[in-house]
């Protein structure tokens, strides 16, 4: 509190007067309902009030906590204390307090300045990794979780602090650029994806018609064949919603194993009708077989043997399908035997061939014997070393040329 006899007195009619710093008296006002000290003591406590109004308001500035929005005002109060006096104490202190106030309200303002300018580059930096973010999705395909990741990335672009206007509008622009463009493909794709639904459906559906008017016919090799590009074009077509796909696959199949069934039944009765041609081509089976080995002296009545057998081959008709192809691959065997046969007598008989063949043995004995009269000649051992390589080469040449020739014989 202050010191009410150095700084204020109350005169006989109630006037209390502050005593300035020059000795000087101003009168602060009159006090009427009590002692003269009352009077005193009501001045000092308005004083003291705003004194410590000061203080504090200086105290939160210097320790962060305060704001300098309302130093102006408090400066103006205790500037207007000191010129016009309506309290009792020391006004010298107000003259301090409000440059104190001053400056460090200034220090606070920059402060509070460099705080924002922070806080407004943290906020931009959020914002540019949400727009950055969604700029990395805008070409995903995957519609479902790309969709729900936008609607995250909207959602933390509410909630983020606010920074600089112009450049989150830029921001906010690449971010809904990003957005839109990626809604854009997805309702593209939806659209032809039910395009291409609409489509399937209508393409499995004349396939199933197709098929189920082919389940009757009776002429299975080329029904078989129709339903095997039946079933490449059912492959082939779009893909539509799973239910109706599986609905039209039953269809389709139904009508498939129908012929098929049918066709099996068929084959089956027929496979019984041809067990006595079996026997047969088994027996003929046999005789060519009996014919090998083929030899130079025996081809020719091979061949005209092999002639009688197929000719008696293709009048005894089908046989049970599970035995036709061992029965054809097996005669296929003895009629390649004969071709190859004669293949290699024709080969081995050929004039030119053959003249060929002992051309080269020729050649390579004409090199063996120029490269022996090289080597004897030779007075240089590395000479002499590289004609020996190539003597054993040309030598190894020459075996081979004999045993091909051999063949020719």
């Amino acid at each position: 509190m202050s010191d009410t006899a150095t700084h204020g007195r109350v005169d006989a009619d109630g006037t209390v007067f502050v005593r300035l710093a020059d000795g000087t008296e101003v009168s602060v006002g009159q006090y009427q309902a009590g002692t003269p000290l009352e009077g005193l003591a009501f001045y000092q406590r308005k004083y003291d009030d705003l004194k410590i109004e000061a203080e504090l308001f200086l105290r939160r500035l210097k320790d962060g906590r305060g704001r300098p929005d309302g130093a102006k005002a408090l400066i103006s109060k205790l500037t207007s204390a000191v010129t016009t006096p309506n309290c009792v104490g020391d006004l010298t202190v107000f003259t301090s307090l409000a440059a104190s106030i001053e400056a460090a309200a200034g220090e606070r303002a920059e402060q509070l300045k460099a705080e924002r300018e922070v806080a407004r580059a943290a906020a931009l930096q959020t914002r540019m990794d949400i727009a950055m973010r969604a700029e990395m999705l805008a070409d995903s395909t995957a519609w479902k979780s790309t969709a729900d990741s936008f609607k995250e990335l909207l959602e933390e672009w509410q909630k983020a602090p606010h920074a600089e206007r112009a450049a989150e509008q830029d921001l906010w622009k690449r971010f809904s650029a990003a957005r839109n463009s990626f809604e854009k493909r997805r309702r593209a794709h939806f659209l032809q994806r039910d395009a291409e639904r609409a489509e399937s459906k209508a393409v499995r559906t004349g396939l199933v018609k197709e098929a189920q008017q082919l389940a009757q016919s009776t002429d299975w090799a080329a029904t078989a064949k129709a339903f095997g590009a039946l079933m490449a074009r059912w492959k082939a077509a779009p893909r539509g919603r799973r239910q109706e796909d599986d609905a039209l696959w039953e269809q389709f199949k139904a009508a498939q194993d129908a012929f098929f069934d049918a066709r099996n039944a068929d084959l089956e009765k027929r496979d019984e009708q041809h067990k006595g041609n079996l026997v047969i081509k088994e027996e003929l089976l046999a005789q060519a077989q009996a014919l090998l080995p083929v030899t130079d002296a025996n081809i020719d009545a091979v061949k005209q043997a092999l002639r009688g057998i197929a000719e008696k081959w293709e009048k005894a008709g089908h046989v049970p399908r599970a035995d036709k192809d061992r029965l054809e691959g097996g005669l296929r065997k003895v009629e390649e035997a004969v071709r190859n046969h004669e293949r290699d007598r024709w080969r081995r008989t050929n004039p030119e061939a053959r003249d060929r063949a002992y051309g080269v043995v020729e050649q390579f004995r004409a090199s063996l014997a120029k490269l022996d009269a090289d080597i004897a000649n030779a007075t240089e051992a590395r000479a002499k070393a590289d004609l020996e390589k190539r003597r054993a080469t040309t030598a190894l040449l020459l075996e081979a040329a004999e045993n091909a020739a051999k063949e020719y014989a």
